[in-house]
C-alpha cells in the first residue's frame, strides 16, 4: 500500500518525463544518497572504505561505460580494463607534465585521451560486429598493454613498471584517507551515473537503442550509424578513462599496467550481465555483487572448515570464486537474461499491487 502512485498527478510535460517520476522512488534515492554520503563516512571502518566500498563504486563507473556501449549501444566489447588504463596513465602524465593542473582536470584529460583511443578501436564496428568485433576490442586490450610496457615516456622512464600515483590534492585539500578518497570517488560517481542517466534517455541514447534493435532499420528512419556508434565508444571510453584514474589514485595508489588486465575486462563484463545489461542500475548492482561476493565466499568457507572441519583443500577454495562466477552467469542467462535489475523491477512491479493479486 505504500508504493503507489494514486493521488501523484502530473500537470506538464516535465513532470511526466521526470527520471523519477514517483514520489516514493524520489524519497528513496535521496535517503540512499543520504546514507552514502553523511552516515557511511561516520560509521565505515578504514577497512570497509578500502576493500569495499571505494573499489565497488569505481567499478561500477566502469561497468555503467561498458553499459553504455554493450548494453544501449549493442556493440559489444571485451577492452574495457585497456580503456581504464589509458586514462591512469594519461592522468598521470598530464600531472606529471602540466604542473600545476588541477586534479580533476587531469582526470578529465584522461577520460578524454581514453575516448579518442575507444573512437579508434571503435572503427571496425563501422564494418563488423558481433564475435568480430569482440575480437578486435581484446586485440585493443593486448595492444594498448603492450604499448604502455614497451614505450619509455608513458611511465616516465620507470625501470619497475609500478608507479606511485601522485597525491590527490583538489583546490589545496588533500585526499589522504580512506574516508575523504572515498567521498571524492563517491561524488563523481553519482554525477556521472546522473548524465548517463540522462544520456540514455535523450536523443542520443534512443539512436543507440535503435542501432543494438536493428541498425539497418535505424539508418532507414534518418539515424546516422557512424556518428551513433563512434560517439558510443567515445562516451563509454571516458567513463571507463574516468574510472582507471580513481583506480590508480583513489584505490590503489600506483599506476601500473598489470593492474588492468583481461582478467579485468571479463570481471566488468560479468557485472553488467549479472547485474542487468541496458540499465543504469545494473552497473551498481553488479558492480556490488562481484566485489563483495568474494569476500563472503572466504568467509563462508573459513566458517565450514573451522566449524565443521571439512578441510576444503586449498586449490578448491582458490578456484571456488570462478566456479561460482560461471554458474551465477549461466543461471542469469537461462533464467533472468536482464540480471538483478530486472529482478528489482519485477519486486517493484508486484509491491504496486500488494497486498491484492492483481
Amino acid at each position: 500500500m505504500l508504493y503507489r502512485e494514486a493521488g501523484q498527478f502530473k500537470s506538464t510535460y516535465a513532470a511526466d518525463a521526470a527520471i523519477l517520476p514517483i514520489r516514493q522512488d524520489r524519497i528513496g534515492l535521496a535517503l540512499i544518497l543520504a546514507a552514502a554520503f553523511i552516515v557511511v563516512p561516520l560509521t565505515a571502518s578504514p577497512y570497509l572504505f578500502s576493500a569495499i566500498l571505494i573499489p565497488c563504486l569505481i567499478l561500477a563507473l566502469a561497468a555503467l561505460g561498458l553499459n553504455i556501449l554493450t548494453g544501449y549501444a549493442g556493440q559489444l566489447s571485451l577492452g574495457t580494463a585497456a580503456f581504464m588504463a589509458v586514462g591512469a596513465f594519461a592522468s598521470y602524465n598530464f600531472v606529471l607534465r602540466m604542473p600545476g593542473i588541477p586534479l580533476l582536470l587531469a582526470f578529465a584529460g584522461g577520460g578524454v585521451m581514453a575516448a579518442a583511443v575507444g573512437i579508434l578501436f571503435g572503427l571496425p564496428s563501422l564494418r563488423i560486429r558481433g564475435f568480430y568485433l569482440a575480437v578486435a576490442t581484446l586485440a585493443a586490450q593486448f595492444f594498448i598493454l603492450w604499448f604502455l610496457t614497451k614505450v619509455g615516456w608513458v611511465t616516465n622512464y620507470n625501470s619497475s613498471g609500478v608507479i606511485t600515483a601522485q597525491p590527490m590534492v583538489i583546490a589545496g585539500f588533500a585526499f589522504d584517507s580512506p574516508q575523504e578518497k572515498y567521498l571524492l570517488v563517491l561524488s563523481i560517481v553519482t554525477l556521472m551515473a546522473l548524465a548517463a542517466k540522462n544520456m540514455t534517455r535523450a536523443n542520443i541514447g534512443r539512436q543507440w537503442m535503435a542501432i543494438r534493435d536493428m541498425d539497418v532499420a535505424a539508418e532507414v528512419i534518418g539515424i546516422r550509424p557512424v556518428r551513433a556508434k563512434l560517439l558510443a565508444f567515445a562516451v563509454s571510453s571516458f567513463y571507463c578513462g574516468v574510472a582507471g584514474a580513481l583506480y590508480a589514485y583513489a584505490y590503489l595508489g600506483t599506476v601500473e599496467p598489470e593492474a588492468y588486465s583481461l582478467d579485468l575486462s571479463f570481471r566488468i563484463l560479468f557485472m553488467i550481465i549479472i547485474g542487468g545489461i541496458g540499465t543504469i542500475l545494473g552497473a551498481f548492482l553488479g558492480s556490488a555483487f562481484i566485489v563483495v561476493m568474494p569476500i563472503v565466499l572466504t568467509i563462508v568457507v573459513h566458517f565450514l572448515d573451522d566449524t565443521l572441519h571439512l578441510n576444503v583443500a586449498s586449490s578448491v577454495a582458490s578456484n571456488l570464486e570462478l566456479m561460482v562466477f560461471g554458474g551465477l552467469i549461466i543461471f542469469f542467462l537461462i533464467v533472468e537474461p536482464h540480471g538483478l535489475a530486472r529482478i528489482w523491477q519485477i519486486a517493484k512491479e508486484k509491491l504496486r499491487l500488494w497486498p491484492f493479486p492483481h
